[in-house]
């Protein structure tokens, strides 16, 4: 049985997942260090939701092809 081809869908999320995690990471890293240096825990519910929503907005963004000419969009498409 051969492996699965991945597809342009694999590919795409695969891109986004990589272009996202780095600042996905920086988010996570400053509030274990702002927790770190005494902040009230409760603040990191206040803190945690935008960077995780933006972290998954940004991902779809890259996953649909935002950053792509539209041209080159419909060059895919046909």
């Amino acid at each position: 049985m051969e492996p699965p081809v991945p597809t342009d869908d694999d590919r795409n999320r695969r891109r986004a997942a990589l272009y996202v995690a780095p600042f996905l990471a920086i988010g996570v890293a400053n509030l274990v260090l702002l927790l770190g240096w005494g902040l009230d825990p409760l603040w990191g519910f206040a803190i945690l939701p935008p960077i995780l929503a933006v972290s998954a907005i940004a991902w779809v963004a890259f996953a649909h092809g935002f950053d792509r000419q539209p041209q080159q969009i419909h060059d895919r498409r046909n």
